[in-house]
């Protein structure tokens, strides 16, 4: 039977502190797995994943700056691009290879910013409900967040929303919400230092990959869906399918944004499928399950 060990480890990418759980699988013969979890969102996000995808592969689950246990200095910039190049920065310190990247929301557009750096670091991509076509931050916005103290604002507002309020926007069965949920979503943000990087990312985000950028992207790509994603809703990833070349895209009914919480089976049983295919260009497919 193999054996799965669970790892937490910090690590140093230029001048970042940068959190990643390692699950690691006793088959080296099979690929890894890159985890990039989404906009105020932590590896905690892939709970109900990881578990399942250790059974076969090696996993990383990786906390992009400023959130989760990873480092949120305003000395860092923000954006995907640098974002992106920090996590490739990563991989091959950590001299990885035989990689696939799953990410989710932002945690896809980050994916996407790899694929096309550095296309021979990522041998496939995973998306999932991945963040797409978003354009800059506001001017207005931009210019405000330099006004001093403008992190108690980020924290103010991202109090007045609240977990639970996040939490029923971007999943469908809201029956799935409980305390454990709650709290994972929450905790990550006692460390105040997170609203002094956010005011940083809100001055430093860049507009998303356009539909030119993403049609050079020639890396095979599975792209997962929630078919009532009010978060990235279900057109933005079929556009998404159109624009990128090698894709397919798979919908799940009865799902919202937080696809790895809310069907971690049916996922896995896509991804697994993804990784041993030969990759071609696929359909849009709409599964009940």
């Amino acid at each position: 039977m193999i054996q799965t060990n669970k790892f937490e480890h910090t690590i140093t990418i230029s001048g970042m502190t940068i959190h990643y759980e390692l699950y690691n699988n006793d088959d080296s013969d099979k690929p890894t797995l890159l985890l990039i979890h989404g906009f105020l969102s932590s590896t905690f996000s892939f709970r109900r994943l990881i578990p399942l995808l250790a059974r076969d592969y090696t996993v990383i689950a990786i906390d992009f700056p400023p959130f989760g246990k990873s480092g949120k200095s305003k000395n860092f910039t923000y954006s995907y691009e640098n974002i992106a190049k920090t996590i490739l920065l990563f991989i091959e310190t950590l001299a990885l290879t035989n990689l696939i990247v799953i990410g989710h929301s932002m945690g896809g557009q980050l994916g996407l910013q790899m694929a096309k750096q550095q296309p021979e670091m990522v041998e496939k991509l995973i998306l999932l409900c991945s963040s797409s076509y978003l354009k800059p931050t506001k001017k207005s916005l931009r210019y405000a967040s330099y006004i001093p103290l403008f992190h108690h604002y980020v924290k103010f507002w991202l109090a007045k929303k609240g977990v639970i309020n996040n939490l029923l926007n971007v999943v469908y069965d809201q029956s799935m919400i409980d305390e454990e949920m709650i709290e994972g979503y929450r905790l990550p943000f006692e460390n105040q230092e997170i609203f002094i990087g956010m005011t940083k990312l809100i001055q430093d985000r860049e507009g998303e990959l356009s539909s030119e950028d993403l049609q050079g992207i020639t890396t095979p790509c599975l792209l997962i869906w929630g078919e009532h994603d009010r978060v990235v809703p279900l057109h933005i990833g079929k556009k998404l399918h159109q624009d990128l070349p090698n894709s397919s895209l798979i919908v799940f009914r009865d799902t919202g944004h937080l696809v790895p919480e809310e069907k971690p089976e049916d996922v896995v049983k896509h991804v697994k499928q993804f990784i041993t295919v030969s990759s071609r260009k696929g359909t849009y497919q709409l599964l009940q399950d």
